[in-house]
């Protein structure tokens, strides 16, 4: 694949003067509004510093009410002319950190060349680069190539099961889609992603008296423990299942008549993903005084990279070059709403955010000298793509 010729913009927004002290300085109070998805004030209090920080940027914005009990969502509007055949930053700005995370677990802090908290890098640290990018081109009076708009959304983590409509009307108006999860492990971009279904799980048994008439009870925790294992076990290379949710029983000297669990599957191929569908619709059965349900939940389709995502990565390798980075591409596992974009046909680059690891987890953090490198590849593709 030829690297194309850079532009002027972007040979210019390569020598934007960002620090890395100044973009973690930015992104600190983004980190410390916590905003678990399931926590909808939360949410909504990060949408408004989002909100108000896009404004002050220049901005369009409106706010977009939530639904199904769920957060708002925001949408910035960079640039005077149309809103068709702009680019689309996609991100969203829930994690899976509940509140209180910065209090007892993940305080906000900087450790040698690692900044931590929740969420950090998954991903507001991706996020708040892309419009210090933004703004750091409007600064230096280098126009982007096409009006940008930014789309925040508020659910990802939980499959984006209130904003998917959202968000595939509003690429459908747009010529591109950068999406600034996090990069690879070794710095690279994400240019295709893995097909993923959720199913809520549930079964039923019949209550008695754990001490005094056990043997007269079915435990639904019972029978959900044996069911979770059975699943867990389908895995194969082509297709994997987990359980990682499961509520039952109230009273320990009770026989618990409920158990809810959920269930993901997860193929790198679409026709994978929907034999495991089938496979777990399947399960359904109902055996004496014990019921077993499955129901489908969310589900995202497979993103297999074109012609057209691949024209837009040989751009992007070209900038990180010029940057004196090698820029590998891959596939990858764990959704995005990259995945509804790439599947709609619109030439999407996703894993374009802030460089680190240990998502979800209580050491979460970024990579501070990877912070300005990865801000002006940002850049350079909002002024060139």
């Amino acid at each position: 694949m030829d690297a194309p010729a850079l532009s002027p913009e972007a040979r210019r927004a390569l020598a934007l003067p960002f620090t890395a002290e100044a973009l973690l300085a930015s992104l600190r109070p983004w980190v410390e509004q916590e905003s678990p998805t399931f926590d909808t004030a939360a949410v909504n209090g990060m949408m408004s510093l989002a909100m108000r920080e896009m404004a002050l940027m220049g901005a369009r914005v409106e706010r977009i009410p939530g639904r199904m009990g769920l957060g708002d969502c925001v949408r910035g509007r960079f640039g005077t002319a149309g809103d068709e055949g702009g680019i689309l930053v996609l991100a969203h700005l829930d994690t899976v950190h509940p509140v209180g995370t910065l209090a007892t677990g993940l305080p906000f802090r900087v450790e040698g060349d690692r900044a931590f908290g929740p969420g950090i890098f998954d991903m507001k640290g991706g996020t708040v680069l892309a419009l210090q990018a933004l703004a750091a081109l409007r600064q230096a009076g280098i126009a982007t190539s096409r009006p940008v708009t930014v789309l925040l959304t508020s659910d990802e983590e939980i499959g984006s099961p209130s904003t998917r409509d959202l968000i595939e009307a509003e690429a459908a108006r747009h010529d591109v889609v950068l999406v600034p999860e996090p990069g690879r492990a070794d710095g690279g971009v994400v240019t295709g992603r893995y097909a993923i279904a959720r199913f809520k799980l549930k079964t039923t048994g019949r209550p008695s008296h754990a001490g005094a008439t056990l043997s007269a009870g079915r435990s639904a925790v019972k029978e959900m423990a044996r069911r979770l294992i059975a699943i867990e076990d389908m895995t194969t290379e082509a297709c994997t299942y987990s359980v990682g949710v499961m509520h039952g029983g109230q009273w320990v000297n009770c026989v618990p008549t409920f158990c809810d669990a959920e269930s993901l599957s997860m193929a790198k191929r679409q026709p994978d993903l929907d034999a495991a569908v089938q496979k777990m619709l399947a399960l359904n059965d109902s055996m004496g005084d014990v019921r077993f349900e499955v129901t489908r939940g969310v589900t995202r389709p497979v993103w297999e990279p074109d012609a057209a995502t691949m024209g837009l990565y040989a751009q992007a390798r070209a900038i990180a070059a010029e940057l004196g980075l090698e820029l590998n591409h891959e596939s990858a596992g764990g959704g995005s709403d990259g995945n509804f974009t790439g599947a709609m046909g619109i030439p999407t680059l996703d894993g374009l955010g802030v460089l680190g690891g240990q998502a979800h987890t209580l050491n979460e953090h970024v990579l501070m000298d990877a912070l300005v490198p990865r801000a002006r590849l940002m850049a350079a593709l909002l002024a060139s793509v």
